[in-house]
């Protein structure tokens, strides 16, 4: 058994698909078939149902993932280690962030780190704070970036400069030049909302909890699973939303969304690091320019 063959293993399990693991591992689909072969010879156990052309986990191999994957976060946590003593000079930093973080704000800081550590490389990938938490978690990141509260203790959580929340609708919107809007009048709306689970949708309902009113009073039309989508089904007149000022920005300076006068408070964004695993040089530089970002993207 080797690193190389957990790698593919992995990967294979996780698309259970041998050609798209051999792309993302820039193999031949024959290559991949032989480490998987080799794997299964070496363990005296079949880890894949062959099923026509499709493959399944067998019980062996569902239950070897985990620790397939446990023994290749344990590497890079060593590698990591060993790239410290670099002095920032090499290393890998792998990160996942909600939408409104990776789209909206995260973008410039990642190149503010590149700037002053070029030979650092950075993965990003790209969840609701759920799935972020996730892979914290289960070690397949090294630092993860959520708008939403996260109630887990192994979960380390450090706030940085957020965003806040505004209260949109499409231009033509009958309510649009209003000047108060209470609480107990949103319920006479129709939403367009972020998908459950999403750090938008999170501190929305808790803003609403706060005045009084609870979530599921609201006239959901759409639960969405991404800003894009919500910004354009209000666009075309859907209802109104409540969705980060970064992201509506550019529609409300283009005209096409418009401002309802709601209050909703500032909110922190979290950097999420495991508490029990090895925190590199290489994440805390990257946590020490986030926590001097200021307000949102445009000051990093």
């Amino acid at each position: 058994m080797t690193l190389e063959q957990l790698r593919v293993f992995v990967l294979v399990a996780e698309h259970l698909h041998m050609t798209r693991a051999a792309e993302r591992l820039h193999m031949t689909q024959s290559a991949v078939s032989a480490s998987v072969a080799a794997l299964e010879a070496s363990c005296g156990v079949a880890l894949f149902h062959r099923v026509g052309r499709r493959i399944e986990l067998t019980d062996a191999g569902a239950g070897f993932l985990p620790e397939a994957r446990a023994i290749l976060a344990r590497v890079e946590a060593a590698r990591t280690v060993l790239a410290d003593f670099s002095g920032l000079k090499r290393g890998r930093l792998a990160l996942k962030a909600s939408q409104t973080i990776a789209n909206y704000w995260l973008g410039p800081l990642l190149y503010r780190f590149h700037v002053l550590y070029p030979e650092i490389e950075l993965s990003l990938s790209v969840g609701n704070t759920a799935q972020v938490s996730a892979a914290v978690l289960e070690g397949e990141v090294d630092l993860g970036f959520v708008e939403g509260e996260v109630n887990e203790v192994l979960l380390a959580r450090s706030p940085i400069p957020g965003d806040r929340l505004v209260l949109v609708v499409a231009a033509s919107h009958p309510w649009v030049g209003r000047e108060r809007i209470g609480p107990e009048e949103l319920l006479d709306l129709p939403f367009v909302l972020r998908e459950a689970g999403s750090g938008t949708r999170q501190m929305f309902e808790s803003a609403l909890a706060r005045a009084g009113i609870a979530p599921d009073r609201l006239k959901v039309v759409l639960d969405l699973p991404s800003n894009e989508a919500v910004l354009s089904a209000v666009i075309a007149g859907a209802g109104a939303t409540v969705i980060s000022d970064l992201v509506a920005r550019s529609e409300l300076a283009a005209g096409t969304l418009a401002r309802l006068p709601l209050s909703l408070p500032p909110r922190s964004f979290y950097a999420l690091r495991h508490a029990d695993r090895y925190h590199s040089r290489a994440a805390a530089a990257l946590l020490e320019l986030a926590r001097s970002a200021g307000d949102g993207a445009g000051a990093v």
